[in-house]
């Protein structure tokens, strides 16, 4: 009963590892299960979004943002009759990689490792490799493009940086990723009263509402009628905005970027959690009998101590910093 461009299991090529069915829920299900119950997946509760250490408790962070992502996405995929386990799995999974105290602490690890850093990444590595104590999930390999795709440039929520989902709920996923951050981002810039409302953009609040609300109904809505075309044939098989909102997006993203991600303030504060991620990787790098968890022994030291400092949660990795005597 699914559109006729959409993910469906019995066109995957299936797990690296074959299994048996599940009696009772279909390939893509089980993948969304699996993350669901990872410590990888727990972990996100105490990770940053955007403000690190924030005051207030109804702060945002990665979990919170990754069930808005689910959220929007499974929204999408439904209402395109598309693959919405595929999706959900996807969504989940999606920024398991990502370190302590935000893009800072991705930022650190990019520039001292020899392969670099980025958390698509690595998220995909867990799923692969070191979850389950080195076994992996197994996932189909539908999820785990989709992980790997999500991310994009600073110049568009439209950009690719690693090429594009084959399928339709992977394109999804990526798109969904950045509806809800920079709305959910925008509420806690208010809250902590870096900007308000009135400052964004007349662009911003002419096309896609004066509210999180709004423009949430607008970016899905829109996103659900330029796509339609896509998911019965005869059309190019992408996930889009239409023009005058997609430029209104960016228009919406270079704005966050200029007044909050950027903001002295915001600096500050993750140049602060940059440093713990620095010192906790060398020390880690130089020591890594000591790493208790989440790594592969038959791994090099540095990668080994990237595995775990990345996957550590930011009380943790202050505590750890605390605990040995670092200076930081």
């Amino acid at each position: 009963m699914l559109a006729r461009a959409a993910a469906r299991e019995s066109d995957s090529l299936g797990r690296d590892r074959p299994e048996p069915p599940d009696p009772l829920r279909l390939a893509f299900q089980v993948d969304r299960d699996r993350v669901i119950h990872t410590r990888a997946f727990r972990r996100l509760k105490h990770k940053t979004q955007v403000f690190v250490n924030p005051d207030s408790d109804h702060a945002v962070t990665r979990m919170t943002h990754t069930i808005e992502v689910q959220q929007v996405a499974r929204t999408i995929t439904r209402a395109l009759n598309l693959n919405e386990d595929l999706a959900e799995a996807i969504a989940f999974a999606h920024d398991l990689g990502h370190t302590p105290f935000g893009h800072a602490g991705e930022e650190a690890l990019a520039e001292l490792l020899p392969d670099g850093f980025r958390h698509n990444e690595q998220s995909l590595r867990i799923v692969e490799i070191l979850a389950r104590n080195g076994e992996g999930l197994n996932l189909m390999p539908e999820t785990r493009e989709g992980i790997l795709k999500h991310s994009k440039t600073r110049d568009s929520v439209a950009s690719e940086a690693w090429g594009t989902a084959s399928t339709l709920e992977g394109q999804i996923v990526k798109l969904a990723d950045s509806i809800a951050y920079l709305n959910h981002d925008i509420e806690d810039a208010i809250e902590a009263g870096v900007i308000s409302e009135r400052d964004l953009p007349v662009e911003v609040h002419r096309v896609l509402g004066v509210n999180h609300s709004e423009r949430i109904s607008t970016l899905v809505t829109d996103c659900v009628r330029a796509s339609f075309p896509a998911t019965y044939g005869g059309a190019e098989k992408r996930i889009v905005l239409g023009g005058d909102v997609l430029a209104a997006t960016d228009v919406l993203r270079e704005f966050m970027f200029q007044r909050v991600y950027l903001l002295d303030s915001t600096l500050r504060d993750a140049q602060a959690g940059r440093r713990v991620v620095v010192a906790l990787f060398g020390h880690f790098e130089t020591h890594p009998d000591a790493i208790m968890g989440w790594s592969m022994q038959a791994d090099p030291p540095w990668r080994r101590a990237a595995d775990y400092v990345s996957g550590m949660t930011d009380g943790f990795a202050t505590r750890t910093a605390s605990d040995i005597g670092l200076a930081v």
